[in-house]
């Protein structure tokens, strides 16, 4: 998944500790880009308004974060070795991962989503440290995004899982597209509508 101006942003603004510290140098537009992408959220936009709204009002508070950034670590008025330059460094060789979502709609600003959903998770890494071999640790990954995209569409991971798995031995590769979590969720929602006979 693409990652948005937000998410780095928050570990951009982790490594800036000086900028926090200091508004004068360059105030952080996090604030505002959230208050956007909260109007376009309650709005339920589609990605194409997302995409035009960012356009108009998102790129140009970030390009003038990026001309504010890119002046203060050429302005030579600090060290190089510091961390305000290693702050800048950071943030301005992630520029173009942090912009991204100003282009596209799908993309979320940040990857929060994604890190409160692997929280569970992410909490019992030490416990799962040693997962057997290289495979078992990438058919890991596989189960728990298919788990959290279930969870996303609001799907009972279980019963996705046991039906797709049920399945999938007599499934062609052609048809895995149509056990996405996603395609998954739109037939049952179908079913669900169509009229009993």
């Amino acid at each position: 998944m693409a990652r948005g101006f937000g998410c780095c942003a928050t570990e951009v603004l982790r490594s800036h500790r000086e900028l926090a510290q200091d508004r004068r140098l360059v105030r952080p537009p996090n604030p505002v880009l959230y208050q956007i992408e909260a109007a376009l959220r309650e709005q339920r936009a589609g990605p194409n308004l997302w995409a035009a709204k960012r356009a108009h009002q998102s790129h140009p508070i970030v390009e003038r974060f990026q001309r504010a950034l890119v002046k203060l670590k050429t302005n030579g008025r600090h060290l190089p070795q510091s961390l305000l330059a290693g702050a800048l460094e950071y943030t301005l060789g992630l520029w173009n991962t942090l912009t991204v979502y100003l282009a596209d709609g799908r993309v979320e600003i940040d990857n929060n989503l994604v890190e409160n959903a692997i929280r569970p998770t992410a909490i019992g890494k030490k416990n799962w440290l040693f997962v057997g071999d290289a495979a078992a640790g990438e058919h890991s990954a596989i189960i728990y995004t298919l788990i959290e995209s279930c969870r996303r569409r609001g799907l009972d991971p279980y019963a996705y899982l046991k039906d797709v798995l049920t399945r999938l031995p007599s499934m062609t590769n052609r048809q895995i597209p149509e056990v996405t979590p996603e395609a998954w969720a739109k037939v049952k929602r179908t079913l669900q509508v169509q009229p009993a006979s």
